[in-house]
Parts: structure tokens; sequence; C-alpha cells
């Protein structure tokens, strides 16, 4: 598992006095709000900032580190993720998971065969589609629902799922 979590990514600046202009990649960008410690991933280091204050505009979200006084300070940043440690990350609900914990996890059917390994989670407005690798490289789309998707077993690494009619050849 994971240690840290994405929760956004630095697009860009806004005005002068060091804010950033961050995409949520978590799914309620409200969780800002409470946020107090982030780790900013260079790609060369982990600088772990305070949140001085946060606001919203449309999609995005406005941050403020403490430190960071000036547009100089973190134009830098640009296209860089915000982390947050397990410990800082929102609590998550029964059958709720985190996106990093089920990638790579095995897709096995209610048969007991191996369809493939999570490659990616896409976001829809109903319900998410879970992207599985084929072991002959193909693609299967699964739907993030219950009469599909039956347990989720993040220690043992196995996702078992019940294929609907007409989501595999």
């Amino acid at each position: 598992m994971e240690d840290l979590l994405q929760v956004g990514i630095i697009t860009g600046t806004h005005g002068l006095k060091g804010e950033v202009k961050v995409f949520p990649t978590t799914d309620d960008k409200q969780r800002f709000l409470d946020l107090k410690d982030v780790i900013l991933e260079t790609g060369k280091e982990q600088i772990p900032l305070k949140v001085e204050y946060c606001k919203f505009f449309k999609q995005f979200v406005f941050v403020k580190f403490e430190g960071l006084d000036d547009i100089n300070d973190v134009e830098q940043y640009k296209r860089c993720p915000l982390m947050v440690t397990r410990e800082n990350a929102v609590p998550l609900d029964e059958d709720e998971y985190f996106v990093a914990d089920l990638i790579g996890l095995t897709i096995v059917d209610d048969s007991g065969v191996t369809i493939g390994t999570l490659e990616n989670v896409i976001e829809t407005g109903a319900n998410d589609v879970y992207e599985v690798l084929t072991p002959d490289g193909g693609r299967v789309l699964l739907p993030a629902i219950k009469d599909c998707i039956l347990d989720v077993d993040v220690e043992e690494g196995i996702i078992l799922v019940h294929l609907l009619k007409g989501l595999v050849d």
C-alpha cells in the first residue's frame, strides 16, 4: 500500500502573494478545508508544507502555504502533485477504497478464472469504471457497481467480480 496519497496537482500560480492553483484529485475538494499538512512531490524531493488557507473557484482550489509568500517561491512547483500521509487522509466509509490501493490488484471472476490486473480507475458521473489489463494485452472495462464487484480484499490483492452479460466477448 502507498504511504502517500495524492490529493491534487498544482497547475499554476495565482496572484503575486504565493498562492497556487490546484486541480483536486480527490473526490471531494471540500476536504481541503480541513487540510493542514501536505507533502509537495517535486520528483527530486518531498517537501512538507503547512497550509495557511484555501479558497475555491470553479473546479480549482487556491492554496496558500506558510512561508511561501511570493510568486517566485511557488512558480517552480507547477505540475507537482500534492500528497498527504494516510494519517492525514479522509476516513473511508465501508466499501470505500483509495484508488492507489486498488491499482495492481488481481481481478478474478466468481467462477475462479483470473481476468487480469486492475490498471486504472476511471471516474464517471454515475459510477467508477475499473480498467482491467488481461494477460493477452487486452482490456476489459468493469462498472464498479454491486452487481459486478462482489468483494475487494486489499490484503490478499484480489477483487472478486461477476462478469455481467456483454462485458467480455
